[in-house]
């Protein structure tokens, strides 16, 4: 038996998590190529509203991260393969939370406070100033790249549940599959070649694909029955 009120909450929360992401993203600094770090460094040191960005990106995580966990109970699945991969799921979810809040610890407080560092630093010192801003920005780079591994697997395994269940309709299961398999190829390009162009396709693939099936969850909740029973098998 699907919890409809629960996966309403859920639906909702995600939703509403990838607008508020989507939003506080267009407000990155966003002009030069992110791997041209003399370029993009004084680019993110001109920015006036870095912190804010970043809180709200932040944010925009977490409330995703509730709605994934709210889901966790909204599927209300615990026995066999189903129930250890909704279990597994939501465990996913918790830690891409955590390795996100460390991300933006590394992108949103110390890669601001080195590159201000840097575009104020006299000429003598200006060289140890980029190179430590470097460091902070490859240290971003393996944070972001795990981060996206963890919030692939978590899709995966929650779309896993939907497929073997249909708890909601299945369709959302094979989307939402299909975004954890784009974050994966996200992070393991992250984890390369930085913020490269070969990240482009799938960053708007897993963009897109979110979008598509919190959508469609939200309107597949909202339309729902007071009780749905699915097949488990």
């Amino acid at each position: 038996m699907t919890d409809r009120t629960s996966l309403r909450l859920s639906a909702t929360l995600l939703f509403a998590g990838e607008l508020l992401s989507l939003l506080a993203g267009i407000f990155h600094p966003a002009r030069e190529d992110p791997n041209d770090h003399r370029a993009v460094f004084a680019e993110y040191a001109n920015s006036a509203h870095w912190t804010a960005i970043h809180i709200g990106q932040f944010a925009g995580m977490a409330v995703i991260i509730a709605g994934l966990l709210v889901l966790f109970f909204a599927l209300n699945v615990s026995s066999g393969t189903p129930g250890w991969a909704n279990r597994f799921g939501a465990v996913s979810a918790v830690v891409a939370l955590a390795l996100y809040g460390a991300l933006q610890a590394v992108d949103g407080v110390a890669l601001k406070q080195a590159v201000d560092a840097w575009a104020s630093a006299p000429d003598a010192e200006k060289a140890a100033r980029f190179a430590s801003a470097e460091a902070i920005r490859w240290l971003e780079w393996g944070v972001r790249s795990y981060q996206s591994f963890m919030l692939g697997l978590s899709f995966i395994l929650f779309a896993t549940v939907i497929l073997w269940t249909a708890r909601t309709p299945r369709p959302i299961g094979y989307l939402m599959g299909l975004s954890g398999l784009a974050y994966l190829v996200q992070g393991f390009v992250l984890g390369t070649e930085g913020f490269s162009g070969t990240n482009t396709v799938p960053q708007l693939l897993a963009y897109l694909l979110v979008l598509a099936w919190s959508v469609w969850l939200l309107i597949a909740a909202w339309r729902m029955k007071e009780s749905v029973e699915a097949p488990t098998g």
